[in-house]
Parts: C-alpha cells; sequence; structure tokens
C-alpha cells in the first residue's frame, strides 16, 4: 500500500493528465530565463581579458554541455527504474530523453567548435573530454536505434536499458578528463570560482533555464510517446471524442 503512489506515477494515463496542465508555464519559465541570461551574456557581461568576446558562447555551450550529461545520466535512470520495476512509463520517458539528449550533445559540439577556432585555433581537436563527448552522442543515438529495432517492445526496452546504464562510465570520464588528461579544454569554472560574479550570474541564469526547457521538452515528448503507445487504449479514445486531441 505504501508503493501505490510510485506505481500511480508510472501510469501513462496519470503522467499525460497531470503534465498537460503546468506544461506551458514551465515552457514560459524557461523561455523568460533563457532571454534574460542569454541578452546579459551577451550584452552586457564585461569583457574576458584573455578571450575578449569570444568567451560569450560560454552562455550558450557550457549549459546545453552540461544538460548532454545530466539528461544521459537520467535516462540511465529511467532505464534502470523501467527494469527494476517494470513500469511502461520509464521506458517510454527513455526514448523520448534519448534524441533530446542528442541534440544537447550536438549543440555542445557545434558551439564548442565555434568557441575552440579563435581559442585554441582549430575547429576540432582529438582532446580528451571533446572526444568523449562525440562518444556520448552516439551512445544516446545507439540507445535510441536500439530501443527501436526490436520487434519486440521488451527485449529492445531491456537492451538499450543495459546500454545506457554501461554507458553512464563515459559521463564520469566527461567529467574527470580535465583532471586526469593533459587537454586543451579548460578546467571547471564554476565549481573552482574561477569566473567573475559579473559573468557568473547571467550564467547561472542560463543554466537554470535549460534545465526547465530540458523538462518541458522531455515532458512534452514523452506525453506524444505515451499517446502513441497507448492510442488503442480507451482513455486515449476519449480524448479524442471530446476533442481534447
Amino acid at each position: 500500500m505504501r508503493w501505490t503512489w510510485f506505481y500511480q506515477l508510472g501510469t501513462p494515463g496519470w503522467f499525460y493528465h497531470k503534465t498537460r496542465i503546468w506544461l506551458p508555464y514551465l515552457y514560459f519559465l524557461s523561455f523568460a530565463l533563457l532571454l534574460i541570461g542569454t541578452v546579459w551574456g551577451l550584452g552586457f557581461a564585461p569583457v574576458d581579458s584573455k578571450q575578449g568576446n569570444s568567451y560569450r558562447i560560454l552562455y550558450i555551450h557550457a549549459p546545453v554541455a552540461h544538460l548532454a550529461e545530466v539528461a544521459y545520466v537520467l535516462m540511465a535512470v529511467m532505464g534502470a527504474t523501467g527494469l527494476i520495476w517494470k513500469t511502461k512509463l520509464s521506458f517510454m520517458a527513455m526514448k523520448s530523453s534519448a534524441p533530446l539528449g542528442a541534440i544537447f550533445t550536438f549543440i555542445a559540439l557545434v558551439s564548442g567548435a565555434i568557441w575552440g577556432r579563435p581559442t585554441w585555433g582549430t575547429w576540432w581537436e582529438w582532446d580528451a573530454r571533446i572526444t568523449s563527448m562525440l562518444i556520448l552522442f552516439f551512445l544516446f543515438l545507439g540507445v535510441y536505434a536500439l530501443q527501436s529495432a526490436y520487434q519486440n517492445k521488451e527485449a529492445g526496452n531491456k537492451a538499450a536499458a543495459i546500454l545506457s546504464l554501461v554507458g553512464v562510465v563515459n559521463v564520469i570520464i566527461i567529467k574527470k578528463s580535465v583532471d586526469w588528461w593533459n587537454t586543451l579544454h579548460q578546467p571547471a569554472s564554476i565549481t573552482k570560482g574561477a569566473i567573475d560574479i559579473s559573468m557568473l550570474i547571467p550564467l547561472l541564469i542560463n543554466m537554470l533555464g535549460m534545465y526547465i526547457l530540458y523538462i518541458s521538452l522531455l515532458t512534452a515528448w514523452t506525453q506524444v510517446e505515451v499517446l502513441r503507445q497507448e492510442r488503442k487504449k480507451q482513455w486515449v479514445q476519449d480524448l479524442v471524442v471530446n476533442g481534447k486531441l
């Protein structure tokens, strides 16, 4: 009886009905924060003493790179939850998280290359962190492809969940790469207090906005996956009849 709420939370219908109420507010909040942080960072933060204005792409690159790692860990948690408690919603969310995480990773790689050109003099370097981020991109694609490849949906879910859990090792490598190896990539700036407060505040605003945007998109994409997989269920048919879809 104590775990009834947990299994209710993992019910696709319950998830869809509850999240559709507050999703528009999340979108508004995320866009407002990203607008404030981006305008502040690009237009009003001071010029960096060493990198000049080229550092300003940090306000895009750092949040998406961080969210790419967080998205992978959350995807692995969803996979583990599905394996342990057999909740359908966990596997639906895992499938939605994979392409979304790949998009964040791709943006991180592209923005990093744009930043690296004036900073390092090259668009690409087989640097430990950059290479491990590229591997992360392929892991996201691999989890999605593996989950979609099986005709037996249960087998595909299990295989993709196991791959996602194994891939967490790569996230650890990404985090520790600048400490374990000599790399071109700069070390952590926020945790070591290496960034001035006037530059830090808009960065934190953008990171918060990016977190909320990720949650919003993951929720919306999972809603779509729920409707796709549950389309023959009565509650979905009722939504169609009542004109709510």
